[in-house]
């Protein structure tokens, strides 16, 4: 078992019968929270771009420490408004509702913004933007029928930050803001139209990951990550499981109080 397995024992019950969809759900912070919300008793369909036998691999793993939790896969190109719409269906079949979305997926292509070109740029506002709201809107959809739900979007301090060399990262984590605030407020109206003021309701939050100890950084030299290090006040990176926590907190039933705000899991880089 590695380090950010998580051990095969329930923590709770905040989440039981609830099924929540992780774009991105198989590696890295995706894994963590999909890991987190299995051990508060939720069933787990996580999204993932390319390599089916490591999804496999992940769901067979997550089924193996939480017996109970029902895990599914699903293959699409978040950057395809039609994958995005076809995904949500498709959990919706397999499982028989949709209570939880977090969008996870996100992928980079740095360069400094006159070395930029065109493909870059709508690649990644493609993937880490829209298909953020292509997901939330087909979802909401299904929520706001039922009259219950949660959306969780994972941006990034970069957003709130800005970074050399990643301009089109840094405007579409921004842009989760913008989104974040405006499905708040537009989830609210309609279950206001709809009576429907003292239950679960209709939430849609944001979180936003500093430097996370996953794959993603083990490329980046020692020196570099000391750096790093130096410039966050807690003195050390994020652990995957960090943000997991905050997901399965925001997606509880006593959570219901909270929508359209952001949460900052960054060590206090960014105050």
């Amino acid at each position: 078992m590695t380090e950010t397995q998580a051990r095969p024992t329930r923590a709770g019950d905040k989440l039981l019968g609830k099924v929540a969809f992780v774009t991105g759900g198989t590696r890295g912070i995706g894994a963590a929270i999909c890991r987190s919300l299995a051990s508060q008793g939720a069933d787990i369909a996580a999204g993932y771009s390319g390599n089916t036998q490591a999804a496999e691999q992940f769901c067979q793993d997550l089924t193996s420490a939480h017996p109970d939790t029902r895990t599914t896969v699903h293959r699409g190109d978040i950057g395809s408004a039609e994958d995005c719409r076809r995904t949500i269906g498709e959990v919706i079949e397999q499982h028989g509702r949709l209570d939880i979305l977090v969008n996870n997926a996100g992928i980079t292509a740095d360069r400094t913004a006159l070395k930029m070109t065109e493909d870059d740029w709508r690649r990644v506002i493609d993937v880490n933007l829209s298909g953020a709201f292509y997901l939330s809107q087909a979802a909401l959809t299904h929520m706001l029928e039922r009259g219950s739900g949660r959306i969780v979007m994972i941006s990034s301090v970069i957003g709130e930050t800005g970074g050399i060399g990643q301009v089109n990262y840094a405007a579409a984590k921004s842009g989760l803001f913008g989104l974040t605030k405006t499905l708040a407020r537009e989830a609210a109206m309609q279950m206001q139209r709809k009576g429907l003021t003292d239950g679960i309701g209709v939430t849609v939050n944001a979180v936003t990951p500093g430097y996370i100890a996953t794959e993603m950084l083990e490329t980046v030299p020692e020196k570099v990550l000391e750096g790093l290090k130096a410039k966050i006040p807690l003195g050390r990176l994020g652990r995957p499981e960090e943000i997991g926590r905050v997901v399965h907190f925001l997606a509880a039933d006593a959570s219901a109080y909270i929508t359209g705000q952001v949460w900052g899991v960054n060590g206090g880089l960014d105050m």
